[in-house]
């Protein structure tokens, strides 16, 4: 499983690391990053950053089959709610347990 985060760690890319997951970090969600992160054949982009939220329109250009979750304690644009499939608030939810439901939830 791949998980491609941009913005800040937040816990969650080392809890999803200790899951098996194969974590690219990425500061900017911009086409060239995301392409060179390999978004084509990952299975989630995590943004822990909402200021890159045009990252999810990006990336679900480039492969429509991603899961997108925002790990945020930060309000969501409304122009990407409708692409996520998760919006998590760091303040409510351990990056541990979410990094558990995240590998449980996805099919590979």
């Amino acid at each position: 499983m791949k998980a491609i985060l941009v913005g800040p760690d937040r816990g969650l890319g080392d809890a999803l690391a200790e899951q098996g997951v194969s974590v690219e970090r990425i500061d900017l969600g911009s086409a060239a990053e995301l392409e060179s992160a390999g978004v084509e054949d990952a299975d989630m982009l995590i943004l822990t950053d909402v200021g890159e939220s045009t990252a999810v329109s990006v990336a679900l250009e480039l492969n429509d089959r991603l899961k997108t979750v925002v790990y945020s304690p930060d309000t969501i644009p409304e122009f990407v709610r409708g692409q996520l499939d998760l919006a998590l608030d760091t303040e409510l939810l351990d990056a541990d347990l979410v990094a558990e439901e995240l590998v449980g939830g996805v099919e590979t």
